[in-house]
């Protein structure tokens, strides 16, 4: 903690070389001055002298030679002790300036921290933003996957489609967020910028933006918190897309021309792992005890530790074992580059249902709740940090309850 000065003012004379008078002024120490390496003693002469000051005899002051001069006598409040009453009143008058200077004095320090404060913020609010929401990613989610960093890069690009590379946080106020939401709202994607993206990724992108404003309110940035003044844009509720088990073990009869994106496919179905987990996963990860294997690996989105268990099927699919470094799914690529091979596998086997890579851990956790599965352990087996998470697919289910509780019609009823 920063010491304070704690300067002092006091009301002071000095005697008149040539009369019988005594000049009033203000005696401030101790006081800093810029550019001076010790502490100064401050002398401020106000313009007024008293004549009839009353000097208490009992303590003296600065002696000399030629002469002995005391202290003069001071009041309950401090104030000199004068016998006529104009000087009185002059004396009031200094004692009231040494109370404004003394307030000065004892607030100083507070000013001027308040005022570097001040300075700060107006230095920061001419800083760039969008440099600033690029220097987040690398200082502060650096150990995020990489979907995490795509959707931060992404709401960068938007941003800047928005309103240019260079945005002063000093422009950033609610109106601006509230455009930049209404733009995302319409915006379009994709190379030929012809469609519009989903209210889905709009929110994801908004939310990201949020983020951002809140570290930088963190950061002091800004003087109020404005993302807590925006609201988000609401996330609708998308259909998990699923395969039924007759359409997995159709697509287990139909050849794919990329044998390791069948496996894992299909290995996702039965263990509801990622691709990014599937693609990471080490034979090291894989344990078989008492005739039960188990997955022991750490999720590559959440950087959860999970133990999975896996049917023999699963096991199946992974291959002939190799090195305990060795990855199981060797040469598996990228979601980008097996779209079109996993597309034209989906159409050979008959299926219309527009299928991603995705969509097998989706059709894991429908299959598992449908079969009887209760959400918790389907949650866990998942990976998933909430159970509200997972109750997207209990939806999916009751929708089938639905469907199967008017399939039974009788007839003259």
């Amino acid at each position: 903690m920063k010491e304070l000065l704690k300067t002092k003012v006091t009301v002071r004379l000095r005697k008149s070389e040539y009369r019988k008078e005594w000049f009033i002024y203000l005696e401030s120490y101790p006081v800093m001055i810029p550019g001076k390496a010790k502490v100064q003693r401050i002398r401020e002469y106000l313009n007024r002298s008293v004549t009839t000051v009353d000097f208490d005899k009992r303590r003296p002051a600065r002696t000399t030679e030629n002469s002995v001069s005391f202290k003069p006598k001071r009041d309950d409040n401090g104030i000199i002790v004068c016998k006529s009453e104009n000087d009185r009143e002059t004396m009031f008058y200094a004692d009231s300036l040494r109370k404004l200077r003394q307030n000065e004095y004892d607030n100083i320090e507070l000013y001027s921290e308040l005022d570097k404060i001040q300075l700060e913020q107006k230095e920061k609010s001419q800083e760039n933003f969008v440099r600033y929401f690029e220097e987040l990613i690398s200082k502060r989610h650096k150990n995020n996957s990489e979907s995490i960093k795509v959707n931060w890069y992404r709401s960068i690009e938007f941003l800047k489609d928005f309103a240019g590379e260079t945005i002063m946080f000093s422009q950033i106020d609610t109106k601006f967020c509230e455009n930049f939401k209404s733009y995302l709202l319409t915006a379009k994607s994709g190379s030929n910028k012809t469609e519009i993206i989903s209210q889905n990724t709009a929110s994801t992108y908004f939310s990201v933006f949020k983020a951002a404003l809140k570290q930088a309110f963190i950061d002091d940035y800004f003087t109020t918190d404005i993302s807590a003044k925006i609201k988000a844009i609401p996330h609708e509720e998308s259909r998990r897309e699923y395969l039924t088990l007759e359409e997995l073990n159709i697509l287990v009869e139909t050849p794919c021309e990329l044998d390791v994106l069948k496996r894992a496919a299909l290995f996702s179905a039965l263990t509801g792992l990622r691709h990014s987990d599937i693609q990471k996963l080490k034979w090291k990860e894989i344990n078989v005890e008492n005739d039960q294997a188990r997955i022991n690996f750490t999720q590559k989105k959440t950087k959860g530790v999970e133990y999975m268990p896996m049917s023999k099927q699963a096991l199946q699919l992974c291959g002939d074992e190799g090195l305990p470094n060795d990855l199981v799914f060797k040469d598996l690529t990228n979601p980008a580059w097996i779209s079109r091979p996993l597309k034209k596998w989906i159409e050979s086997a008959g299926i219309t249902k527009k299928i991603t890579f995705h969509n097998f851990r989706h059709t894991f956790a429908t299959l598992q709740l449908s079969s009887g599965t209760d959400i918790y352990t389907v949650s866990k087996m998942l990976g998933h940090t909430n159970v509200k998470t997972t109750q997207v697919y209990a939806k999916v289910v009751d929708e089938k309850k639905n469907v199967a509780s008017k399939a039974i019609q009788l007839k003259n009823l």
